[in-house]
């Protein structure tokens, strides 16, 4: 944790893409980067933060793999909603990077909601992948207060760009009782730089998704990635997912919450190549 919370001392974070560009789409122009060498693995972030926020864990996972991950349509162009789309044109959008970084079956790890988008993917072109690897996604959206909540502020009541607040919402996301400094900090300063929009918007699609029946349609080995306190993905509701896909493990993270990516990469790079290694 040291480590991690040394370099988010610094108002912008200091791990940045070997390669950064920008590529068009047919829906956007992304903006990508690429870190390290080896296996490649791709890498679709989550609700909010983007790119920014996963770069604790491209740290870890770029010691071993050649990382391509790429900002969601919308996270840095709110206008892009005004033309509508959902998980399908989401997924669409992956393909279309898998094209662009001329990978023909990579693995790929989707983080939160960039879970939903994998998931997506690899029910509809299951050849695309080489491996399926999610972290903090369930079987649906299971709305309880929290979520309910989050729903209602985002979609209906302007936000300041620093709301105490909406931070403890943010707090929560830790699993465990975080205090303040710098790993707190990061967070909430780079969840923040996401539209409130833009979060509503994917909080939507994630209450519109149920994935459960067409689980079976997967075929790459998948892997499930869970904290132990993820309010989010309860242990029923990752051994519920686990039941309808063919060739899964699933892993609980002691400790870590819904942000394991950023609380505990060490963990997640740990169990992700030792499944990647498996599969070869």
């Amino acid at each position: 944790m040291k480590a991690v919370s040394d370099w988010l001392t610094y108002d912008s974070p200091v791990y940045r893409p070997e390669e950064i560009g920008w590529m068009h789409l047919s829906g956007y122009t992304a903006r990508y980067g690429i870190w390290g060498e080896g296996p490649p693995l791709v890498v679709v972030p989550g609700l909010a933060g983007g790119m920014d926020l996963l770069q604790p864990l491209f740290q870890v996972l770029s010691r071993t793999h050649r990382v391509y991950a790429y900002e969601l349509r919308g996270e840095e162009e709110v206008f892009a909603l005004r033309r509508p789309f959902d998980l399908k044109d989401l997924a669409g959008d992956l393909e279309e990077m898998l094209e662009a970084f001329g990978l023909e079956a990579p693995a790929v790890l989707g983080i939160s909601f960039g879970g939903a988008v994998g998931l997506e993917l690899a029910m509809r072109r299951p050849a695309r992948l080489r491996a399926l690897l999610l972290q903090g996604i369930g079987p649906r959206f299971e709305p309880g207060f929290l979520q309910r909540l989050a729903g209602l502020v985002l979609s209906r009541y302007p936000l300041p760009s620093d709301s105490p607040f909406f931070n403890q919402f943010f707090k929560l996301f830790f699993g465990m009782k975080q205090p303040p400094g710098p790993l707190f900090d990061f967070v909430i300063r780079t969840c923040w730089k996401t539209d409130q929009g833009v979060m509503a918007h994917r909080f939507r699609l994630m209450e519109q998704a149920v994935f459960t029946e067409r689980l079976g349609t997967i075929r790459v080995p998948t892997l499930l990635l869970a904290g132990e306190r993820d309010l989010l993905v309860s242990r029923q509701s990752q051994q519920e997912m686990a039941r309808h896909l063919r060739d899964v493990r699933a892993v609980r993270l002691g400790g870590a919450g819904h942000l394991a990516c950023v609380t505990h990469p060490e963990r997640l790079a740990a169990e992700i190549r030792s499944f990647l290694s498996c599969q070869k």
